[in-house]
């Protein structure tokens, strides 16, 4: 296994799990992901089935209905880290909110492999990272951008005018 691959648990539109590796980013290929399963084999599937492919911490092959165990699917209130505050609605009616990075990789994604990156709502759960094909959604919402406080600059207290800095503007 190439140290780029990490590993992932894909789910499909059909309630179908597959635990594997990919690689962050590039990983479409013809409108299909190669899929290097946990038993080396690599399968393909076509991105139009996928519903997420999450990247996690670990496996939990023990656990046949949640193992990417996302915990809750939207931000209790404002999310604290930057980015693009998201809500996804999927083709089955499912509702997702995520941030999303807005930088030069936010385009790249959805140019490259056809889908958003995110980031879950509970950072101590199993995923830690989302990726949604285009395919999979009915629509997409921009709840906001989240940036972090700039930081105030304080005003300089303006320079005393006195009698002999004052310019004459009237002749005395």
């Amino acid at each position: 296994m190439a140290s780029a691959q990490k590993k992932v648990v894909v789910r499909t539109f059909a309630g179908v799990l597959a635990w594997g590796y990919l690689p962050q980013g590039g990983f479409l290929r013809e409108n299909s992901i190669h899929l290097m399963g946990i038993d080396g084999r690599v399968t393909s599937r076509n991105i139009t089935e996928i519903k997420t492919i999450a990247y996690v911490r670990d496996f939990n092959l023990d656990d046949p209905l949640d193992p990417e165990r996302i915990g809750r699917k939207s931000f209790p209130s404002r999310p604290r880290a930057d980015g693009l505050w998201l809500k996804l609605t999927f083709r089955n009616d499912d509702v997702l909110e995520g941030l999303a990075n807005f930088d030069i990789g936010f385009t790249d994604s959805l140019l490259e492999d056809r889908g958003l990156f995110l980031t879950p709502p509970d950072l101590r759960a199993n995923t830690q990272r989302l990726f949604v094909p285009r395919a999979a959604l009915r629509s997409l919402e921009v709840l906001g951008f989240v940036t972090a406080p700039s930081k105030r600059l304080t005003a300089k207290p303006a320079a005393r005018v006195t009698a002999d800095t004052q310019t004459k503007l009237f002749g005395e």
